[in-house]
């Protein structure tokens, strides 16, 4: 039977929760660097970060007045690699991580136009999206501060979508899905070591050319 308590986060955990770490991380860092710019609205650069939540999306719903844009870290799926794995201890594995990223907009007026809110969220998602492309990207990032543990990383896949609510789909709240491959190693339990018995050995050749072993172990009979 396995002698230790499984009492630890896998890898896949680590990772999830490291991607999530960064983004809050970096979204706060940029508010500062546009602040420093100069820039007219600094928020711009602010999303808010979940992680493992059903519908985080709902915030717009039951917080109509903060209309921060939401990010949704998941995990998906991982498979293993056999051939740069071992049958002990490392398993490779190539998994994937959802970072869903959702937009709300307003339908504005003004005295010669109207600004559809469907249109305002899908371009906020967007530029989220591409914020946090360029974060995940770069090359800070390279090993997302897990050199050692992960392996790689890429972008897979970017798709648009617009949530639903009550099977309806919303016309103020639109959706981006970044499909975020990290490769790395799990491990699993191990058999405990068991201490050796060193022997201490001497090869000596003698004049006439036989060889000779000296050893010096401890012998019990």
């Amino acid at each position: 039977m396995i002698a230790e308590l499984i009492d630890k986060q896998d890898t896949f955990e680590i990772v999830r929760d490291k991607i999530a770490e960064i983004l809050v991380t970096e979204s706060a860092n940029q508010v500062v660097l546009a602040t420093i710019a100069g820039k007219q609205n600094p928020e711009d650069w602010a999303f808010d970060v979940f992680v493992v939540r059903s519908n985080a999306w709902e915030r717009f719903i039951d917080d109509p007045e903060n209309p921060t844009p939401i990010v949704h870290v998941w995990y998906e799926t991982s498979t293993f690699d056999r051939s740069a794995s071992d049958v002990v201890k490392n398993q490779k594995s190539d998994s994937s991580f959802n970072i869903d990223v959702y937009g709300y907009g307003e339908t504005r007026f003004d005295a010669n136009s109207q600004t559809p809110g469907d249109k305002e969220a899908i371009l906020e998602t967007q530029r989220v999206i591409k914020l946090i492309r360029n974060i995940l990207m770069s090359a800070e990032y390279t090993y997302l501060g897990l050199r050692g543990t992960v392996w790689g990383r890429w972008p897979e896949s970017i798709h648009m979508f617009q949530p639903e609510i009550n099977d309806q789909v919303s016309q103020n709240i639109s959706g981006g899905r970044i499909r975020f491959d990290v490769s790395f190693s799990e491990t699993s339990p191990q058999i405990p070591g068991v201490d050796l018995e060193y022997v201490s050995a001497c090869v000596e050749r003698t004049e006439d050319g036989q060889v000779v072993l000296t050893a010096d172990y401890d012998y019990t009979a």
